[in-house]
């Protein structure tokens, strides 16, 4: 899938050491690695633990500097807040809020790229059905087994629309069907245009979607090049057709002997594994046999479907300019007078973030939304569970009900 434009990936000469405490190197995690991944390219980054698969990812992200060497995401350097929008990423751990539910993560995720409620809600709706927890959408993310937060993972990876997709073990966990699934997903995504890093060490995996690989050990590049030319045996000629009479078999046999001085080994082919698995489990759920797991996920949404540059503000250049208060449409809103002991980051949160009262393309229906003048001590609104719940987290106020408390000592 090599194309004439940027590549969206680039480096040049790599480095990343690690030091000790009197700043000797102790470590050398990658070492002099030249890499490039084009737009809509799917490329798999494989090698075993502590070959700098991780190190290479952080480095990408913007998360560890490279001690020699240059990276380039979208012609820019990692650095640069305005390609932070433009990125979704799936750790290999699921950092999730236990007590939030499965569509307030999702919201919660939105609220940080700053899209509309509409937009939220709609694509929301939509990832809950890709990756198929629809039905547990109300249901705290604290309670998920280790596939069902990997699956909410994948979906907050893709609420803002990212034009490069970094997938950090998308299958650990999951069962066979679930590992399809997702596996179908990037599939998809990459046809539609996606650009998308795999790390992982499930190789089945890569090498069922991947384009392109590099294998890493001991932080340098040992192989890289297309799959099929990567894994082709060109030593070894191999023909299939339906299935042949012991006549014709041995006929075969004694010309290619005859011609070829080579013994032909001939052996009914075997189904995969994973093939033969989700056939039996097609069949169980075809007669309807209930589960309380979860199911087969939805289509790909189609706010996915094209690989256009994301139009949200990007969370980093919103820290930049977190001093800056934007301008209410109509007429400036007064905030009350701050007290003493309250935690500034909090209003700066407040402010990042935004309540949905504030979002000036879809204001709120509530009674706050409407007024202009805030009292200092104001009556407690009612409010819904989503928001509330996410208001409280992003003051880093989360109160503890009892129900909440009950559903912890059961989890």
């Amino acid at each position: 899938m090599a194309g004439t434009r940027l590549p969206v990936v680039q480096t040049a000469g790599l480095c990343k050491t690690f030091k000790d405490f009197w700043r000797r190197p102790r470590v050398e995690a990658v070492k002099d690695l030249d890499m490039h991944i084009h737009a809509g390219e799917v490329f798999g980054l494989l090698g075993p633990n502590g070959s700098g698969k991780t190190t290479t990812i952080k480095m990408l992200l913007g998360l560890l500097y490279p001690s020699h060497g240059r990276i380039s995401l979208f012609g820019k350097p990692p650095t640069d807040v305005s390609v932070k929008g433009r990125i979704g990423f799936l750790p290999e751990e699921s950092y999730l809020y236990r007590f939030l539910t499965a569509r307030e993560t999702l919201d919660f995720f939105g609220r940080l790229f700053r899209l509309p409620r509409r937009i939220r809600e709609e694509r929301t709706t939509h990832l809950l059905d890709m990756v198929g927890l629809s039905h547990e959408a109300h249901r705290p993310v604290g309670e998920f087994s280790k596939g069902m937060a990997r699956r909410i993972g994948l979906a907050q990876a893709l609420i803002n629309d990212p034009e490069f997709l970094i997938l950090d073990e998308p299958t650990s966990g999951l069962d066979p069907i679930g590992a399809r699934q997702i596996k179908d997903v990037i599939r998809q995504l990459g046809q539609k245009g996606k650009t998308i890093l795999l790390s992982s060490h499930v190789l089945s995996d890569v090498e069922d979607v991947c384009d392109r690989v590099t294998i890493l050990y001991g932080g340098q590049e040992q192989a890289v090049g297309d799959i099929d030319d990567l894994l082709c045996q060109r030593d070894v000629t191999q023909i299939t057709i339906p299935a042949l009479s012991e006549e014709t078999i041995h006929e075969v046999r004694e010309l290619i002997t005859r011609l070829e001085k080579k013994d032909a080994d001939v052996t009914h082919p075997r189904h995969k594994l994973e093939d033969f698995f989700l056939q039996i489990v097609g069949q169980a759920q075809a007669a309807d046999i209930k589960t309380s797991g979860a199911r087969a996920g939805g289509e790909v949404p189609e706010f996915l479907q094209t690989a256009t540059a994301s139009e949200v503000v990007d969370l980093v250049g919103s820290l930049v300019a977190a001093g800056v208060k934007p301008e209410a449409p109509v007429a400036a809103i007064t905030r009350p007078v701050v007290k003493d002991h309250v935690d500034p980051s909090s209003d700066v949160l407040n402010e990042l973030l935004g309540k949905d009262q504030n979002e000036p393309d879809e204001p709120d229906e509530s009674p706050m939304a409407t007024t202009t003048d805030l009292p200092i001590a104001p009556a407690k609104p009612p409010v819904s569970a989503d928001s509330g719940v996410i208001d409280a987290l992003l003051q880093g106020e989360p109160q503890a009900s009892e129900d909440d408390e009950s559903s912890e000592s059961n989890t």
